[in-house]
């Protein structure tokens, strides 16, 4: 039974109270909406859900695992505690945690959770605690990216707690710092404004089936970014800023034929920036200085993201079934699909983008699609 059918049936809990009767619905739904997603607390009797909110924000077990793979050692503080997912999991890789949260239900919920786990339960600030902690081998934060209404921030300095204010106080107190940011944040200015601190960023690029999930800033690294898809993790991308400024890619100077292909890199590369590294490393050329699709007259098969084949050198017939992908194109995809009378669907595609400054469209289908 769906909580949305179970809370039509208060009559038959008559024995709860009203507090007793919204706790229990918190907790179907909790493990109703994070079962897929957090597997592990799934499986744990006794594991407490917070409210839908925590829920849908917090990270998957997927991520969080990856971060702990990336970071070990005898101390840790989340200053961000939250719903405590990468809490839980960083604590794998450490001796000592310490778990801070401003929020008193999370800090109940989390004592609750964490009660086999050496994590030792903080309600406070982030900006509190840290004033006057010790040093920790990892200082990870996740700051919240809403404002006081509710609406969502996109700059470092607006989020909570303002992490390019505390920055100089979190490198006094950690070895490293671990920072994860939305996807949608300007990863370029953020890299630029942590830098002004003397501190070498690693970047990590996060994706679950080519969907971004995750930025993630790791001070004391090597300076380079990894794009990494983690439902194709043999598909990791690894650059520097450097490489990606002096890589040579060609641009529309392929003739594109019946037969050529054409490629669309995952959304972590794209995310990370290598537009043009993606092409050289590859040996492909770039469709056009603003179009990040790529071509060659070979296939590639290893390449990290997307490939279709030409079949096509013409517009498709009208009402034809297609699915519709525009790049750099001056229509939308529900106007080329108006013009060109298709219905979505099917395996064939229709690829609208600009090649070499001109607006181009190819027929074509996609790899996997083809027996």
């Amino acid at each position: 039974m769906s909580v949305a059918d179970l809370a039509l049936q208060r009559n038959k809990y008559k024995h709860l109270t009203d507090d007793e009767w919204r706790w229990f619905l918190q907790q179907v739904e909790g493990r109703e909406r994070t079962a897929e997603k957090l597997p592990t607390f799934a499986a744990i009797e006794d594991w407490w859900y917070p409210v839908r909110l925590s829920c849908e924000q917090c990270s998957s077990e997927l991520t969080a695992r990856y971060k702990a793979s990336l970071v070990s050692g005898e101390t840790m503080v989340d200053l961000t505690g939250g719903y405590g997912v990468d809490t839980y999991f960083l604590s794998n890789s450490f001796s000592s945690v310490e778990y801070v949260e401003q929020n008193a239900e999370l800090c109940r919920i989390a004592a609750h959770n964490f009660a086999d786990k050496p994590i030792a339960i903080h309600h406070t600030s982030a900006e509190e605690f840290i004033a006057s902690a010790g040093e920790y081998d990892l200082i990870f934060l996740d700051p919240a990216r809403r404002d006081s209404h509710g609406g969502k921030v996109f700059r470092l300095e607006d989020c909570t707690p303002n992490v390019v204010d505390l920055l100089p106080t979190l490198l006094a107190h950690g070895k490293r710092v671990m920072i994860k940011l939305s996807p949608m944040l300007d990863l370029t200015q953020a890299v630029k404004e942590l830098s002004a601190f003397s501190t070498q960023w690693s970047v990590y690029v996060v994706a679950i089936k080519n969907e971004v999930k995750e930025l993630l800033l790791l001070s004391g690294g090597s300076g380079r970014i990894t794009a990494i898809d983690l439902a194709k993790k043999e598909q990791v991308f690894v650059f520097s800023k450097e490489e990606e400024q002096k890589a040579q890619s060609a641009i529309g100077h392929l003739p594109l034929e019946i037969g050529n292909f054409i490629y669309e890199p995952s959304a972590a590369i794209l995310k990370a920036g290598a537009y043009k590294l993606v092409a050289e490393r590859f040996g492909l050329h770039k469709l056009d200085i603003n179009t990040h699709l790529y071509a060659s007259d070979t296939l590639v098969p290893d390449f990290p993201g997307r490939i279709w084949k030409i079949a096509e050198s013409q517009e498709p017939k009208a009402k034809r079934q297609a699915n519709v992908l525009v790049r750099n194109y001056p229509l939308t995809p529900e106007q080329l699909k108006k013009k060109l009378h298709l219905r979505d669907g099917g395996t064939a595609y229709v690829i609208g983008c600009r090649v070499a400054g001109k607006p181009t469209l190819f027929f074509a289908e996609r790899m996997e699609d083809i027996h």
